[in-house]
C-alpha cells in the first residue's frame, strides 16, 4: 500500500529522491511520465516517486501536472504528499507549490529546500551552493533554466503571490500555529537541522504535505516508520560507460579529470548529437560500429555531447537549421536516447552511467521502460537502479548535472570490479 507519493520535476532527481527510502528498506517505485496508474502497482510498494518532468515545462503546463498529480493521489487516498524541488532552486518552483497547496487544500506548506549533504543550504532565507548564493554559482549560468535569486521568497514569488514566510530557526515553527495560505521556507545548514525541523512539524502534525529536495526527503523513512528488508545489491556489468547528456560545468570537469586518468572520450559532432535521422544513414551506421567496438575494447568510456572549450559548434549548427535552444536540448536527449538503445541492442556490456534527466528519461522511452526500483547510492546523488525489460534485468547508474566531486567518475570506475558486487 503506498503511504507517499513523491511529485519530482525531473527523473535524476525522482531518483536520487526515491533512492533515500530503498536505504531503509521500504519498497519504492519511480515512474516516468509515461505512466500507466496506480492499478499497475504491486500491493507491496510503499513510496511511489512520479517523475512530473516538469522543469522545463512552461509555468502554467507545471501547475496543471502537479495539481493533476496531487488530485488524483488525494483520490487513492495516500496519506502523504512530497513535492519534490531542484535542489539550486531550478524551474517551477512556485507555480508547483502552489499548485500543490490548491490541489490538497492545505494552508500552510513547508518547504525546507537545503541538501546541506551536498552543499546546498538555506540561511536567512538565501539560498547557498557551496558557500557562494545560488545566482553566483554555475546554476546562475545554466543555459537551459538560469536561478536568477538567491532569496528563497524571490524565487517563489516570480510565479505565485501567495504569502512566503522565512523560518530561520528551528523554535521560530512555533509561530506556524497561526499562520495560513502561506508557504513556510526553512533556514538549514546541517542534516541535524533537518533533522530537528522534520521532528517538530511532525508533532505538530504537518507531515502531510511538505516540500523540498532530497535532503529533506532522507529524514522522512524513520518519521513515517516507512522500512522493510534491504535487497542484496546486485551484480554491475564489468566497465564504465558515461553518457553524458548534461552542460553543467561539475560534470564537465568531472569528464575532463576522467579523461586525464584514462578514460576514452567520444565526442559526437552537432549533426550526430541533434540530428536523430543521422545514425540511419550509411556514415551513421558505420560510425554507431565504431562506437560500439570503442566501448567494447576499452573499460571506460565516455559518449559526450559538450562542444571542445571555447568553441560553440553545437549552438552554431543550431542556428544554421532553425533550432531553438530548448529544441536543442530536446534533440540531443531524444538521440542519445537512441544512440544508447541501439547499443543495447547491439549486445554491449557495460554498466551505464546516465548523467542528466533528460538524457535518461530519452533512453527509458525508447526502451519502453515506464517504471524503475533504486537500489541504492554509490555516492551521494549518484544513484544504482534497476529495470525490467521482457522479465530481464537491467542496471543503470544515474546522477544529476550538479552533482559529485572531481574524481567522481574515477572513484566509481574503481568500484565496478569486474563480476564483484558492489558495496553501495
Amino acid at each position: 500500500m503506498i503511504k507517499l507519493l513523491i511529485i519530482a520535476d525531473d527523473f535524476t532527481g525522482a531518483l536520487d529522491t526515491g533512492v533515500q527510502f530503498t536505504a531503509c528498506g521500504a519498497v519504492t517505485r519511480v515512474v516516468t511520465r509515461m505512466w500507466d496508474g496506480y492499478d499497475s502497482l504491486d500491493s507491496s510498494v510503499q513510496i511511489l516517486v512520479i517523475n512530473a518532468e516538469s522543469r522545463h515545462l512552461s509555468e502554467a503546463e507545471a501547475y496543471k501536472v502537479v495539481y493533476d498529480i496531487a488530485t488524483n493521489a488525494l483520490k487513492h487516498q495516500i496519506p502523504y504528499i512530497y513535492k519534490k524541488t531542484d535542489s539550486a532552486l531550478r524551474g517551477n518552483i512556485g507555480s508547483e507549490l502552489k499548485a500543490l497547496m490548491d490541489a490538497t487544500g492545505v494552508r500552510l506548506l513547508p518547504f525546507i529546500p537545503a541538501f546541506p549533504q551536498m552543499g546546498r543550504i538555506t540561511r536567512h532565507g538565501i539560498h547557498f551552493i557551496n558557500g557562494k548564493p545560488v545566482r553566483e554559482s554555475v546554476f546562475g549560468k545554466d543555459p537551459f533554466e538560469p536561478v536568477k535569486c538567491s532569496y528563497v521568497p524571490d524565487i517563489i514569488h516570480r510565479q505565485t503571490d501567495t504569502e512566503v514566510m522565512v523560518i530561520e530557526q528551528r523554535w521560530g515553527i512555533e509561530s506556524l500555529e497561526s499562520k495560513g495560505d502561506a508557504i513556510a521556507v526553512f533556514d538549514a545548514a546541517s542534516y541535524e537541522e533537518i533533522l530537528q525541523i522534520a521532528d517538530r512539524l511532525n508533532q505538530m502534525k504537518l507531515m502531510q504535505v511538505t516540500a523540498g529536495c532530497a535532503g529533506f526527503a532522507a529524514a522522512l523513512p524513520q518519521l513515517l516508520e516507512l522500512n522493510g528488508n534491504v535487497d542484496p545489491v546486485p551484480e554491475v556489468e564489468a566497465g564504465l560507460l558515461v553518457v553524458c547528456g548534461s552542460v553543467n560545468p561539475i560534470t564537465y570537469q568531472q569528464l575532463e579529470v576522467a579523461e586525464e586518468a584514462g578514460f576514452t572520450r567520444i565526442r559526437l559532432q552537432p549533426e550526430q548529437k541533434i540530428r536523430a535521422h543521422y545514425w540511419k544513414t550509411p556514415e551513421g551506421a558505420r560510425y554507431l560500429k565504431e562506437i560500439y567496438e570503442t566501448v567494447s575494447e576499452n573499460e571506460c568510456c565516455i559518449i559526450d555531447t559538450n562542444d571542445q572549450p571555447g568553441t560553440q559548434e553545437t549552438m552554431n549548427y543550431a542556428r544554421s537549421q532553425g533550432l531553438t535552444l530548448e529544441m536543442v536540448r530536446s534533440s540531443i536527449a531524444n538521440t542519445l536516447g537512441m544512440l544508447l538503445k541501439a547499443l543495447v541492442n547491439k549486445g554491449i556490456k557495460r554498466t551505464m552511467l546516465i548523467t542528466g534527466g533528460d538524457t535518461l528519461l530519452g533512453f527509458l522511452e525508447y526502451m519502453g521502460v515506464q517504471e524503475m526500483e533504486p537500489v541504492c547510492e554509490m555516492a551521494q546523488g549518484t544513484v544504482l537502479s534497476t529495470f525490467q525489460i521482457e522479465g530481464m534485468s537491467y542496471q543503470v547508474i544515474s546522477k544529476s548535472g550538479g552533482f559529485g566531486e572531481a574524481d567522481l567518475l574515477i572513484k566509481l570506475a574503481e568500484r565496478i570490479a569486474k563480476g564483484e558486487k558492489v558495496p553501495c
